[in-house]
């Protein structure tokens, strides 16, 4: 009867401490819910932009911003920060913005983005001043817009050239006794070499080479008509490793000085007419977010702005993934909407389920047949699986240094006998009805009829998606199978081939789907809307502890070596429509 009464009085008191939690955690969120008074800025504001934040596609609810209300601490969205610079533009408050360079988060699109709206800014005659203590070269092709660059003289300027490095885990596996049974389609689809070979084969190699250059070439020539430094000196400083210090980068214009903090700050202040010693009021993007009304068009019509960001997988999907069940309903709950005149997809991915983008491709081809225009905007990637789901609209904008095509697939059956045998100790012993029943089992080798069973599946949906993109592209399928072979190509290079209509961001997408739609006034709908505050707790907290303390352990680069092997998993056993795996892309 005692431990009954002990164990009673305990799980009364942990009730008693559960309920007093869950009503502090209400109070916390209705005081966060309701406090929704705007953030007024004061006269003589400057706007803050902090490259290192990882401007993100999609909105993403901080739970921490809710319970507390710092709007300071929100994050805004991509195309929110690219709003918000534009409406500075001509809000009397703002006087300039200050860029803090020192690393950028931002894949080269979305930066591309960022530095065409900064661009704009400008015409307004107010200031941008740039500054960093280590100016990274992905944080200068931004800053380098700015009227001023300074750094600290006892920082550095990144000025090196860029570096694509691929990790192969050929041997890994050889040691584990692993077999990694590959089936693919492409000469260019290099999306197993990590797998299967210990280098780049001779096709990756050149179209790693293509792309590289491409994008090195882009932020030469964007660097060089903000500098007024020619692209082959510019060149030149990279080849020769000229910047070795931030006063090598002044005395060859690449900075406008060597400062510290306080003297940028100095200079602010004397732009905006401040005393030496008054409190600069430097605006961040989340609570200016919080003070502003961004979206001015009227509200007669709506354009849906669907965006889909990360793997593309079956199934509903996570959070930072394009999961099929829910990017077919976002799309059908749009093309169903009599109110929403057209549909603008926003796409930055690197593919991923080859099922999961017919998928979501079958929904745009409905929209498109009921007359609802379908634009889609590419961001940093759009390729394999991306460009599947891409294929099917009226019009694809994309970005130049946009990495997008890779039209290819290929499958993962590992056998993994040996390895259960040798180094686990087990062993398996089956009962089947049929010869092919275990047909894609990992616990032996494939015969040479089921591989090419599989061959046969792979060539199959290849074919699929090659004919997606010739119908939807209005091309002959011989010349799309000549620039298919699942090769990467940039966004300016796609457009040439005809894989991309037009140049231009997620504005011009924007414009032209309201153009096909004959509509001049209308409100933007964006999705997937921000997750409740009780599902980011209770599905992400797990998961972002764990990854963390992975990364933690393993480090940056052990920690991508790490997904690599996941994701080696995850692929295993579904055809996939994807990238290579991530690399090592040096240009931070």
């Amino acid at each position: 009867m005692g431990s009954f009464f002990k164990i009673f009085f305990a799980s009364l008191l942990a009730l008693i401490v559960f309920t007093g939690v869950a009503l502090l955690f209400m109070v916390f969120l209705i005081t966060g819910l309701t406090s929704k008074e705007a953030t007024i800025t004061q006269r003589s504001s400057v706007l803050v932009l902090d490259l290192s934040q990882d401007f993100s596609e999609r909105k993403l609810e901080n739970p921490i911003v809710q319970f507390s209300g710092d709007k300071d601490a929100e994050i805004p969205t991509q195309y929110e920060m690219v709003r918000l610079i534009r409406h500075a533009k001509s809000d009397s408050l703002i006087k300039g913005i200050y860029i803090k360079c020192n690393d950028n988060a931002n894949g080269f699109a979305s930066s591309a983005e960022l530095r065409l709206a900064l661009e704009d800014f400008k015409k307004s005659k107010k200031f941008i001043i740039a500054y960093g203590d280590y100016i990274s070269q992905k944080a200068y092709y931004v800053a380098s817009v700015a009227d001023k660059v300074y750094c600290n003289p006892k920082g550095a300027v990144e000025w090196k050239g860029f570096a694509a490095q691929l990790y192969f885990l050929k041997n890994t596996l050889a040691k584990l006794e692993i077999q990694p049974q590959i089936f693919y389609d492409g000469k260019f689809k290099s999306a197993t070499e990590p797998l299967r070979e210990e280098k780049m084969t001779d096709a990756n190699r050149l179209q790693t080479t293509v792309w590289l250059g491409d994008i090195y070439g882009e932020f030469l020539q964007k660097v060089s008509e903000s500098r007024s430094v020619d692209t082959a000196t510019l060149h030149r400083y990279a080849n020769e490793y000229m910047i070795q210090s931030p006063s090598d980068a002044e005395k060859y214009h690449l900075l406008d000085g060597v400062r510290y903090d306080d003297e940028v700050k100095d200079e602010i202040r004397k732009l905006l007419g401040l005393q030496r010693d008054a409190r600069i009021q430097f605006v961040l993007p989340g609570s200016y977010l919080d003070a502003v009304t961004l979206n001015k068009y009227g509200d007669k019509d709506r354009i849906a702005v669907i965006y889909a960001q990360g793997d593309i997988v079956y199934g509903k999907g996570e959070e930072g993934q394009i999961g099929s069940d829910e990017y077919r309903n976002l799309i059908r709950k749009a093309r169903t909407d009599k109110n929403v005149k057209a549909i603008v997809l926003r796409v930055n991915s690197p593919g991923g389920s080859s099922l999961a983008s017919e998928i979501i491709w079958r929904e745009i081809t409905l929209a498109r047949a009921e007359g609802k225009p379908v634009v889609v905007s590419m961001g940093d990637l759009a390729a394999s699986g991306g460009y599947y789901i891409s294929c099917g609209a009226d019009s694809i904008f994309a970005e130049p240094n946009t990495i997008t095509g890779s039209i290819g697939v290929f499958g993962i059956i590992p056998n993994m006998q040996s390895f259960f045998n040798h180094k686990l100790g087990v062993t398996f012993d089956q009962v089947k009805t049929g010869p092919y029943a275990d047909i894609g089992s990992i616990s032996r080798p494939m015969n040479d009829v089921e591989k090419k069973i599989i061959q046969n599946e792979i060539d199959t949906i290849y074919h699929d998606f090659k004919t997606r993109v010739a119908v939807g592209r209005n091309k002959d399928i011989s010349f799309i199978d000549s620039i298919a072979q699942g090769r990467v190509w940039t966004g300016t290079r796609a457009r040439d081939l005809g894989l991309v209509d037009r140049i231009g961001n997620l504005d011009d997408a924007i414009a032209s789907a309201a153009h096909m739609a004959k509509i001049t006034e209308f409100t933007l709908r964006e999705y997937p809307e921000p997750r409740s505050l009780l599902d980011v707790l209770t599905n992400s907290y797990k998961k972002t502890v764990k990854s963390k303390a992975i990364e933690e352990e393993l480090g940056k680069e052990g920690y991508l070596i790490y997904q690599n092997i996941k994701r080696v998993k995850e692929m295993s056993g579904t055809v996939q429509a994807r990238l290579p795996f991530e690399f090592s892309f040096e240009s931070n």
